[in-house]
C-alpha cells in the first residue's frame, strides 16, 4: 500500500484499515512465533502500512485544528 493510496481512503475507512492491518500483525506475530510464518518481511510491511495510515490521520486532524484556529 503506497501513501497515495492511504491518502485517497476516507477517515472512517483509515479507521477500518487501521484496525484490519492491527489484527494481521497480530496474525503474523502469532505465526512467527508458532514457527509457521514462511516470510518475516511480512510483519515489517504490515508495520509501514499502520504507520502511513497513521501519518495520515494525524496529518488531516492537524490540518483540521490548524483550520480551526484560522491559521
Amino acid at each position: 500500500m503506497t501513501i497515495e493510496d492511504v491518502r485517497k481512503l476516507s477517515d472512517k475507512d483509515l479507521a477500518t484499515k487501521v484496525y484490519e492491518l492491527k489484527e494481521e500483525l497480530l496474525n503474523l506475530r502469532l505465526q512467527a512465533k508458532a514457527g509457521q510464518l514462511d516470510n518475516g518481511a511480512k510483519i515489517t510491511v504490515a508495520r509501514k502500512d499502520i504507520a502511513r495510515c497513521l501519518t495520515v490521520m494525524q496529518e488531516r486532524k492537524n490540518a483540521a485544528a490548524n483550520a480551526a484556529a484560522g491559521k
